[in-house]
């Protein structure tokens, strides 16, 4: 842990929310004193601050810690190579277009490869309408059941939350071709492409 840096990040994150040292103080109630001491490097929050800190600077704790706050670069991004990250726990999706720092249920989520789906595997797609239906022989169980499903072409994308119990059946927009994704805890994240 670096001190001097935590506080340089701590003051230019105040200064861009338009805190002053005192409202920033009076939000956590301490002294203005204490945020003068952190952000000289004089100091570091108390561990029973560093949450509260973190969620009103709006920064990952991780971040606050280490005083660096990495942004990613911009890029020309399709959604077709979105990121994944799904918790184990609960079953929350969070799709990216870039690198994110993820947490849920108290745990750091990394992103998930998605693997191709054998022929077994795959989803039935078939036009129907203006649509396609989309079926599959996942059993649904509280076990293990497609959780979401989510449908990308190069600048759109289509989720759906799916339940255990129910039937592996949804519609997604049709379109001339995209790639189909979904997760189950015990197959993972799973793809196809659809044309």
């Amino acid at each position: 842990m670096n001190c001097y840096e935590a506080g340089k990040l701590i003051r230019s994150r105040r200064m861009e929310l338009g805190l002053t040292q005192k409202a920033l103080a009076d939000k956590m109630n301490i002294s203005d004193k204490t945020v003068s001491k952190w952000e000289r490097g004089l100091g570091f929050p108390d561990v029973n601050l560093i949450a509260e800190l973190s969620e009103i600077l709006s920064l990952s704790i991780e971040s606050l810690i280490s005083g660096k706050c990495s942004q990613n670069e911009f890029m020309e991004v399709n959604m077709k190579n979105s990121i994944y990250h799904v918790c184990r726990q609960c079953g929350s999706i969070t799709v990216s277009t870039g690198k994110a720092e993820v947490t849920c249920c108290g745990e750091k989520l990394e992103p998930m490869e998605a693997k191709k789906a054998s022929d077994e595997q795959k989803l039935s797609v078939s036009p129907v309408e203006n649509e396609w239906l989309v079926t599959g022989d996942c059993p649904m169980t509280k076990e293990d059941y497609v959780s979401f499903a989510a449908f990308f072409t190069s600048e759109t994308m289509y989720m759906v939350k799916l339940y255990p119990e129910w039937d592996l059946c949804f519609r997604i927009p049709g379109r001339t071709s995209g790639k189909l994704v979904w997760y189950s805890k015990k197959q993972g994240l799973l793809y196809q492409y659809v044309h």
